[in-house]
């Protein structure tokens, strides 16, 4: 609303002069003070006529009562009458409320007064008449008198003795001052019921204007003038038809279009509805009590859109009000917007419907499926097979695609089937598709040539069943052509046109770039799989501790994880197990964990702590992770930053049965018992790997022979319909009571219980059964550090052996002991310790409580010692170093049934100790 329209607030404007309220205001105001006056003046005339009259009333009993009372004629008669009536004619006229009394000589002297200096004095009125015995009433003016001065209101009676002689005269009266004061009273009453009558004529004015501005919406007479005016003129301007009906069915508004859309003369107005000859549908809903939202009806020739509403709503049945609107010209746009809404809503549809999985056939499968019936009645997709393998598509396969999608009822048409190898025609519609770039209309396979020509026997057949309209697309992302979409439509269906032609490329642009991302999701999914699994153990190394199995199954849709596991052969009989996750998936979690499984290896080459193994693996995993992020800032490629991995790490000797663990944010292992007994070792959680800084806590358990370790990622126990706790609480189901069962058996078993349907994690499980050295195959003995005691632990060494079935090997054995003995006493610390162990290698052990390691070198001729361990490295097969809590171990390992040591067979004991000069040995 304009600022003129604006409604007025305040009494003040609903009370102004220039508004009808106001004026009406001041009409009642004027009426209220002219009624008042009036009222006024007749309560001052009819009170001064009552006053006067009550007056004079009181004025004659005033005066008779006091000329008739006791003694007064006595004290006429009296030589003093002023002495004796004055005090009496005071004390009557207090009494009786009048002005004043006077006693009169019959000579008009009076005796008596209010005030004393007038006593004597003449009297101001006439006696003559009292003298008669008559009494007079009349108004005259006198003296002062103690009411004030002014005209009185006087009686005057005589006094008779009782023979009826006249002896004086008494005067009683009331000035007009006193006399007014009888109707003064009255007054307040006008006054206040005239301010009342103004007061409800105010409020009356102001009820009045509110509902009036309410239905006026604050506008004045001017205002509504000029709306009244603005509304006609829009009425009967706009493009569109209105006519209002009462509750009687008669038309009492028309504008302009409406009597033009209807054909009706201006006199039409007043009429009923049945009287202006409309349509019978037309008229039907004119008549009809309900709503009605774009109908459609035919008048003559037009089409109009007819709207109703009651003029009144929810209040019964009060006319009603019609809109019409020419439609004509719409009705074929209308059709035209419905098939491009229809085409919008299937795009969008397809947006929403292709590309939910990132398999290439199940992607040209949702294009096809989309299209039919919406489109198409039949449809098929062709992809490059380069395409369906996730290669990079070449211009070179375009001839020949692969069959990967059909939709649609094809039953009766002769197609080729899905996965079929087809080699297109360089003539058909599809090969021009792929070197053109753009889609090929065929409105007429009768008339296609080039289509005919792939193959004119089934093209016959298809015909014959029916199929007339082709339109083929390509489907390229990047601009590569990745395959071509075929959309047909049947004899009985429109056949295809140019506008079908931009729809069905729109669509197989949109499903493009959905193959396109899941052929590059192939590819590298078959990349990061082929990596993992070639950096992942293929087979058991060869070691007698623990039997073990493990199952690695990849997750699906995500790509592939870094869950990874090893089994790495130690030292002294001893097995390393490892088993990681490296956050993240794809190509770069498959080389971190490669890389990761790598270092692993190399630590536990160096015999290092189970902590220190995975002290060092976490300064490797910031090392890789600062790599990543060069000063701090992204490098912006796939997988960037290592931000963490897990690893729990467990070394098993098999001499002791002990089993030496620690984990780096890894889920904890589980031990089933040679009963089936299923128990969790408090294995110290510690944080994951990547953080830095922080200690790993390790823990050693004692398994008894025939236990089985479980270790596992925490894709096995954990997804999104399954918590951990739910997830441990199954693993635990599915490995209690398995006596009997080897590690394979078990493998299985968890895996059938706990696999989800579809993983969205790598899973990775590994089970090793233990086993124990027989003590028979194991020979200790403590060696005193003096030199002199070798002679005899060789000696020892000798019959060992013999026992053992190993006489072959005593010579180098002997050697290799004596050596090794020899540097512990010399330059180690007691006490001293040899071991044999006897399994699939003959080791040699000897510890010492110091931690300095040998280190190998080559003595010059000159030299007198430094060749022993030379000796120890040729005849052995392998031998190292390991430190314990309490100093080291240097062992030596033999390979055992006719099996030399490297270097044995190039260089003979003979020529070795001659090259050397050893005499000690």
């Amino acid at each position: 609303m304009s600022g003129e329209h604006r409604p007025r607030t305040g009494r003040r404007c609903l009370l102004s002069l220039r508004s009808v309220a106001g004026q009406v205001f001041l009409v009642q105001f004027v009426i209220v003070v002219l009624l008042v006056a009036v009222a006024v003046a007749a309560l001052v005339l009819q009170s001064a006529r009552d006053a006067l009259k009550e007056g004079k009333r009181e004025s004659v009993v005033a005066a008779q009562t006091f000329a008739n009372a006791p003694g007064v004629v006595n004290a006429f008669r009296s030589p003093d009458p002023s002495k004796a009536l004055q005090p009496k004619a005071e004390a009557a006229r207090k009494k009786s409320g009048v002005d004043f009394v006077v006693a009169l000589s019959t000579a008009g002297i009076r005796y008596t007064y209010p005030y004393p200096q007038e006593i004597g004095k003449k009297f101001v009125g006439t006696i003559e008449p009292a003298l008669h015995g008559h009494t007079v009433i009349e108004q005259v003016g006198g003296p002062p008198l103690p009411a004030g001065k002014g005209t009185a209101v006087q009686a005057v009676v005589p006094v008779t003795d009782p023979h009826g002689t006249v002896v004086g005269l008494v005067s009683a009266g009331i000035t007009v001052k006193n006399v007014s004061m009888l109707w003064m009273p009255q007054l307040p009453l006008v006054l206040g019921a005239g301010a009342g009558a103004l007061v409800v004529a105010t409020a009356g004015t102001v009820m009045v204007a509110r509902r009036l501005r309410r239905q006026t919406r604050g506008l004045g007479p001017e205002e509504l003038a000029r709306l009244y005016e603005h509304h006609d003129a829009v009425l009967h301007s706009v493009r569109e038809g209105v006519l209002i009906t009462d509750a009687d069915e008669r038309l009492i508004l028309a504008n302009d279009e409406a009597l033009r859309l209807l054909g009706l003369p201006p006199s039409a107005k007043g009429r009923t509805v049945q009287e202006l000859d409309l349509p019978e549908p037309l008229a039907r809903l004119l008549t009809s009590p309900g709503p009605v939202t774009d109908q459609v009806y035919r008048v003559g020739d037009r089409l109009l859109a007819v709207n109703k509403r009651p003029t009144v709503p929810d209040t019964g049945p009060d006319g009603s009000v019609v809109t019409l609107r020419d439609t004509t010209e719409l009705a074929a746009v209308t059709g035209r917007a419905e098939v491009a809404r229809e085409r919008l809503t299937l795009l969008y549809e397809a947006g929403v419907r292709v590309g939910t999985t990132l398999d290439v056939g199940r992607t040209a499968e949702e294009l096809a499926e989309v299209a039919v019936p919406q489109f198409a009645e039949a449809a098929t997709v062709d992809l490059l097979d380069s395409v369906l393998r996730g290669w990079e598509p070449t211009a070179e396969g375009w001839r020949h695609l692969r069959r990967a999608a059909i939709s649609g009822d094809v039953r009766m048409l002769p197609v080729y089937p899905v996965g079929e190898l087809i080699t297109f025609s360089s003539r058909g519609p599809q090969m021009k598709t792929l070197q053109q770039g753009h889609g090929v209309l065929e409105p007429d396979l009768r008339q296609a040539a080039g289509w005919q020509e792939q193959d004119p026997e089934r093209a016959r057949k298809a015909l014959e069943c029916g199929l007339r309209s082709l339109v083929t697309v390509p489907l390229q992302a990047r601009g590569v052509p990745l395959g071509v979409a075929n959309f047909y439509r049947m004899a009985g269906s429109p056949a295809y046109e140019p506008e079908d032609l931009s729809f069905a490329e729109e669509l197989a642009a949109r499903a493009a770039v959905a193959i396109d991302n899941a052929r590059r999701f192939t590819r590298e999914h078959k990349m990061a799989l082929t990596l993992q699994r070639s950096l992942l153990p293929r087979g058991q190394p060869e070691q007698e501790a623990l039997d073990v199995a493990w199952r690695y199954l990849p997750a699906e849709g995500r790509g592939v994880g870094g869950d990874w596991f090893d089994v790495i052969p130690l030292s002294c009989a001893r097995v390393a197990l490892v088993i990681g996750d490296v956050v993240g998936y794809g190509l770069h979690a498959a080389a971190t964990m490669g890389r990761l499984r790598t270092a692993v290896h190399n630590f536990s080459t160096l015999d290092l702590p189970v902590d220190e193994v995975l002290g060092n693996l976490d300064d490797l995993v910031v090392r890789m992770d600062n790599e990543e992020r060069p000063n701090g800032a992204a490098a912006g490629h796939e997988g960037e930053g290592v931000t963490g991995a897990t690893c729990l790490y467990a070394i098993y000797d098999p001499v002791t049965g002990a089993c030496t663990m620690a984990r780096a944010g890894h889920p904890g292992p589980l031990v089933v018992s040679p009963e089936g007994d299923v128990s969790s070792p408090e294995v110290p959680a510690s944080a994951p790997l990547g953080l830095g800084g922080y200690p790993f806590e390790t823990v050693q358990v004692k398994l008894a022979e025939g236990s089985q370790l479980v270790l596992y990622t925490d894709g096995l126990v954990e997804n999104r319909g399954r918590d951990i706790d739910t997830g441990l609480a199954e693993l635990r189901r599915a490995l209690d009571g398995a006596v009997g069962r080897n590690p394979e058996e078990a493998c299985q078993a968890v895996i059938n219980g706990l696999k989800p349907e579809h993983p969205s994690d790598d899973i990775a499980l590994m089970v090793a059964r233990t086993r124990l050295f027989p003590p028979s195959h194991v020979a200790e003995w403590d060696v005193p550090p003096d030199p002199a005691v070798v002679p005899s632990v060789r000696a020892k060494c000798r019959d060992r052996l013999r026992d053992w079935g190993l006489e072959e090997t005593a010579y180098t054995t002997e050697l290799i002991l004596s050596e090794l003995v020899t540097n512990a006493i010399r330059y180690g610390a007691p006490p001293v310790q040899a071991r044999l162990l006897y399994g699939r290698t003959l080791i040699c052990e000897v510890a010492d409580c110091t931690s300095t390691s040998p280190r190998l070198r080559r003595a010059a001729t000159t030299d007198e010692g430094g060749r022993g361990l030379f000796l120890v490295a040729q005849f052995a097969q392998r031998w190292g170093t390991r430190y314990t809590a309490c100093g080291k171990v240097i062992w030596a390992e033999q390979a055992l049934h006719g099996v030399a040591a490297s270097g044995a067979g190039q260089r003979p004991v003979d020529v070795l100790l001659e090259q050397f000069g050893d005499v000690t040995l």
